[in-house]
């Protein structure tokens, strides 16, 4: 059948229409400055993908500088004329994107980077950003009134960034839901020794520095990345099952050993491997420095970064968090009750597993503590709001939640639930809803009127 000649313009033009969308939709624009969390909407980035972060960084402890170089590889996920970069404070030299020079302009905490040429969907760009300067800790409210971020001490830095302080020593897209594997290179004094995530590659002594080079082959949220540097006792070897471990505590803590926190590291990974599934990472450790401005742990991927020498409880609960926070990181921080709730669920199991107190009698005890009119009951777990994120009710009400949920559906569903989460969403996101619906999955049970009542509602639930 032949087209008459008004059908055949007509065609004409509706494809010239139809490619003039497809060009206009290809275009290249502006990845937006943030990945629009509602605590924080101007962390993370948008318009790519991040990949592989190679960071060099070399600090001096007589001056608190830092000079660092950091190569971000990552896979364009639109058409960018421009994109953005966290990074706080410190002041940026030079910025190539696939080697070639690229103009750079600052916004408050944005780095916005113009290549040369505009970057295609789907193709894998690299961006290196030399910079330099006094990189300034955090602090507020958030984390426990504490400081937190790249902080001074004695005789080095410890560095712990949860939720948004790992921009104040690397340009990155720094947000948990943009993960990425690293290559960490730390040059420092000679004498000092630099600890990072993953496993070392190599360390040596070259003129008046220390040279390290750690590789974290996980896929690894900004927040968990560190670059501690000072004076450490080293002790590496083997779980009993296995697993490589590398602890570093300051020499300044030698004496104050309340724990032994090598032998509990090993024994805690050990158990949680049989409880929540496979170890996640090639190494498991601890760093403990002498910081007591930080009142808090952190749970740095590979290695819990301890401010102090910490209690058994506590180092279960760091470790518990390689599973629930790093292995599966969350996808909006208003659902950190995924991370924070889980890790002190597991200070309950390794209590029953120690034969102390059951998981239930740590609930009653939670549960009954804390009278009707208590503030503690006023918090919305599943949204807990920014400045209140890391309050007492998003761990205890969280765990609570948990030991609620294990009483309803047994414990054959329950141990059943917990290794399936991490494997389902292994070195990925997740939220509340996913494990919800995984739970109705696992359970067999309708659960949306439990979890409502321990999570999303005000005031204390009835038993």
């Amino acid at each position: 059948m032949a087209l008459s000649r008004s059908a055949r313009l007509g065609a004409v033009a509706t494809a010239a229409a139809s490619f003039l969308v497809i060009a206009a939709s290809s275009a290249p624009t502006p990845g937006a400055p943030g990945i629009g969390d509602t605590y924080f909407p101007r962390l993370g980035n948008g318009g790519f993908d991040a990949r592989h972060y190679d960071l060099d960084v070399a600090y001096n402890p007589d001056t608190d500088r830092l000079d660092g170089r950091t190569t971000l590889t990552a896979r364009a996920t639109q058409a960018l004329s421009s994109f953005d970069l966290d990074l706080q404070k410190l002041t940026v030299t030079k910025v190539e994107v696939n080697g070639r020079r690229a103009r750079f302009t600052r916004q408050g905490d944005e780095l916005r980077v113009v290549p040369r040429e505009a970057l295609r969907k789907h193709r894998t760009f690299s961006v290196t950003v030399t910079y330099g300067g006094v990189p300034e800790p955090l602090g507020g409210p958030i984390v426990f009134g504490s400081s937190y971020g790249w902080m001074k001490t004695d005789d080095g830095v410890f560095v712990a960034c949860e939720p948004n302080a790992a921009s104040t020593w690397f340009p990155s897209s720094d947000h948990p839901d943009d993960k990425a594997t690293y290559d960490i290179r730390i040059k420092a004094p000679r004498g000092l020794t630099g600890v990072s995530n993953g496993r070392l590659v190599s360390t040596y002594d070259r003129g008046a520095s220390t040279y390290t080079h750690w590789r974290e082959s996980r896929p690894m949220a900004t927040y968990l990345a560190t670059a501690t540097i000072g004076k450490f006792d080293v002790r590496t070897g083997r779980t009993p099952a296995g697993i490589p471990i590398y602890v570093a505590i300051d020499p300044v803590l030698k004496n104050s050993n309340s724990v032994d926190v090598y032998a509990v590291t090993a024994a805690a990974t050990d158990y949680w491997q049989r409880v929540f599934g496979p170890y996640p990472f090639e190494e498991t450790g601890a760093i403990v420095d002498d910081m007591p401005q930080a009142g808090f742990s952190l749970e740095v991927q590979s290695k819990p970064a301890y401010s102090a020498v910490r209690s058994e409880t506590t180092i279960v609960h760091e470790l518990a968090h390689q599973w629930f926070g790093d292995s599966v990181s969350v996808e909006r921080w208003k659902d950190i009750w995924l991370n924070e709730g889980f890790a002190t669920y597991a200070q309950w199991l390794w209590a029953e597993h120690q034969g102390t107190r059951s998981a239930h009698d740590s609930f009653l005890a939670g549960y009954g503590a804390r009278p009707a009119d208590s503030p503690f009951w006023q918090t919305v777990v599943a949204d807990p709001q920014r400045d209140t994120m890391f309050a007492s009710a998003v761990y205890q009400r969280g765990a609570m939640t948990l030991q609620a949920l294990r009483e309803r559906i047994g414990d054959r569903a329950f141990f059943r639930l917990l290794p399936a989460w991490t494997r389902l969403h292994r070195y990925g996101n997740a939220n509340t809803r996913q494990f919800i619906r995984l739970a109705e999955r696992i359970s067999g049970q309708r659960l949306d009127g439990l979890f409502h009542k321990w999570l999303y509602t005000k005031g204390k639930p009835a038993l």
